[in-house]
């Protein structure tokens, strides 16, 4: 025993004086410690050549620049045409106003085509599908990870079986579910229930959200149960709060399909009074002059560039365990 505990400390000991060694060797070199401890792909010592650091100013400029024409070039050119008339949008589509700014685009199209409507009713359409999806995937997501119930293997599973289901497939039997209601009878065509219905049972936010709750601290929920908390007490009071980039991300997801899908909008709301901006601007296009429609489609960007305003701060945040013992 004795011979194997100093084998033991003395390969312990060889290898703390070779990584002594190691790092004596990089300090020679002009590293500092805190060098070594951010050390990268290019060392700060690297980073203070004139070449290098001028090489890599050029490759960030490229970068940005490429980036910001990629991602900003569409939405920025058609906030410039919406206020451009149509002959110099088709002879000059990348000049900047050639023959002025045309801002009456924009009132014919909110006034004249009924923009105005449309988007009041796509802002209903999505703020009830975030709703419904998000009640669902964190009720659906507690159950299955904070509760876990004997069957919450086979309902994970089950879960994890719809993804695999094309949407095509289901889209007959669910429109007969919309027409032919199994309880509540009647008919749910031109009801946003007919969108947010089916849009709520969505299997991914579910277990996205599932994921994001195994990954919680059990020991503030055994504290929370040992004081006395209840399973909605506990859900309200200590899982949400702790939950926050997680619902920030499924109301970003949950918002924008809502406000792009076409198909089940065009199928279920048959009424122009009730149709979101997906379907409308398709049928107005064909009579309705181009800029005036490039307002329109202007318009209807407006809310999910607000959403990503508010929600980036929620992407990038790593940590939302603020306020999860409070209450």
């Amino acid at each position: 025993m004795t011979t194997t505990i100093s084998a033991a400390q003395t390969k312990e000991g060889m290898r703390g004086f070779l990584s002594r060694r190691r790092r004596s060797l990089r300090l020679s070199k002009g590293d500092s410690v805190d060098d070594l401890n951010d050390r990268s792909i290019i060392s700060a010592s690297e980073r203070r050549r004139r070449g290098t650091r001028w090489g890599m100013r050029g490759t960030h400029a490229f970068l940005f620049i490429g980036l910001t024409v990629v991602g900003l070039g569409p939405i920025l050119w058609l906030a410039k045409s919406a206020i451009t008339p149509t002959q110099d949008t088709l002879t000059q589509p990348f000049a900047l106003w050639p023959n002025g700014m045309d801002w009456a685009n924009v009132a014919t199209a909110w006034n004249d085509i009924h923009i105005d409507q449309y988007f009041w009713n796509t802002v209903i359409l999505a703020a009830g599908a975030w709703f419904f999806q998000l009640f669902v995937a964190t009720t659906a997501g507690y159950a299955l990870s904070v509760l876990r119930p004997k069957y919450a293997p086979v309902l994970t599973a089950l879960v994890l079986a719809t993804l695999f289901i094309p949407g095509i497939v289901l889209l007959v039997p669910l429109y007969l579910t919309i027409v032919h209601p199994p309880i509540i009878g009647g008919s749910l065509l031109n009801n946003y229930l007919a969108v947010w219905l089916p849009m709520a049972a969505n299997a991914f936010n579910i277990l996205l959200v599932k994921r994001f709750f195994d990954n919680l601290p059990g020991e503030i929920f055994e504290a929370a149960k040992t004081d006395g908390a209840g399973p909605l007490r506990l859900f309200w009071s200590i899982v949400l709060p702790m939950s926050k980039p997680i619902l920030g991300v499924v109301s970003v997801f949950a918002i924008i399909a809502a406000w792009k899908d076409y198909l089940w909008p065009k199928l279920v709301l048959t009424t122009p009074a009730v149709q979101p901006l997906s379907v409308r601007l398709p049928e107005v296009q064909s009579q309705t002059e181009l800029d005036v429609f490039l307002a329109a489609l202007a318009i209807a960007t407006l809310i999910p560039i607000a959403m990503f305003m508010i929600f980036q701060g929620v992407f990038l945040r790593s940590a939302g365990l603020g306020g999860a013992v409070k209450g």
